[in-house]
């Protein structure tokens, strides 16, 4: 469940700005008849820092519940305050979530120590599995693959999502953790190199609106097959790149709405609607994919 095409779900609205059950639903759907391996609720594609604490929990036990035992749904628990993160996550305790996506602490850029001490607190107040978030562009905090090494051995934090982009990291933290241990990378046009390189799949933007690819591609690269892997990924390089040309998920909730997938892209201030200009960019991607 932590390995393969997993999708960083964005969080379908109504024209009100209030979560839509019926396009989550067909979201889910579609990823279940697609091969996605698993779903992320509520990370930052899904605009978790526009929804509201209720609004967070509510919308990942929604997830589930449309779910419904069909595909592993991962939650996203992160914030910047430990307390904060505990109380979300022990939210899910004994809830059917398979697991926790939990980003670095953002704005308060914490020590190496800080962000040891941080995920640590979080793994000893519950038994749900833990995967760390990496990503400093969002953050402004980068933690570094010492520190994945050594919060590696808590029991249960089994993963992390390495969305830098530099592929260097892949080894540095393959030489600090165990061989159980699994690395996903955050950065969908280095995912297939990521995983050339020892990492085990993929958090996605991407598999939003290219699900089957993404789940195909991530199987070859797993078998090996990278030349086949390639030319899928080829085809989606334009989507991996264009859809952070307004920041995410801006031009990804566009996308879902453009092939019918949810019902509108409504985002939530301070995210606007994409603007005319993207469109045509995200357009010849979505084309060059396949898609349209």
């Amino acid at each position: 469940m932590f390995t393969g095409s997993i999708v960083a779900l964005v969080t379908p609205m109504d024209e009100k700005g209030n979560v839509c059950r019926s396009s989550l639903k067909k979201l889910i759907d579609y990823h279940v008849a697609s091969g996605t391996s698993a779903i992320v609720s509520v990370g930052t594609t899904g605009e978790s820092a526009t929804l509201s604490h209720d609004e967070h929990g509510d919308v990942v036990m929604m997830t589930l519940e449309l779910a419904d035992g069909r595909i592993p749904v991962i939650a996203g628990t992160g914030a910047n305050a430990t307390s904060e993160a505990i109380s979300l996550t022990k939210r899910f305790n004994d809830s059917g979530i398979v697991g926790c996506l939990t980003v670095t602490p953002y704005y308060n850029r914490p020590t190496q120590e800080g962000l040891y001490q941080h995920f640590k607190a979080i793994a000893e107040n519950t038994d749900l599995p833990q995967i760390l978030y990496n990503v400093p562009s969002r953050t402004g905090c980068d933690m570094l693959p010492e520190t994945i090494g050594r919060l590696a051995k808590v029991k249960n934090i089994v993963a992390v999502k390495e969305a830098t982009g530099n592929l260097t990291r892949v080894n540095q933290i393959k030489e600090l953790v165990d061989n159980d241990f699994i690395l996903l990378s955050g950065d969908d046009a280095t995912a297939l190199d990521f995983m050339h390189l020892g990492g085990h799949g993929v958090i996605s933007v991407t598999a939003n609106v290219a699900a089957r690819e993404m789940a195909e591609m991530c199987r070859l690269a797993a078998a090996g097959q990278f030349d086949e892997a390639r030319v899928i990924n080829q085809r989606l390089m334009p989507l991996h790149t264009k859809l952070f040309v307004e920041p995410n998920p801006i031009p990804v909730k566009w996308a879902c709405k453009a092939l019918g997938l949810v019902a509108t892209d409504t985002l939530r201030l301070p995210m606007t609607p994409m603007t005319a200009e993207s469109v045509p960019v995200i357009t010849s991607a979505l084309k060059h994919a396949g898609l349209l």
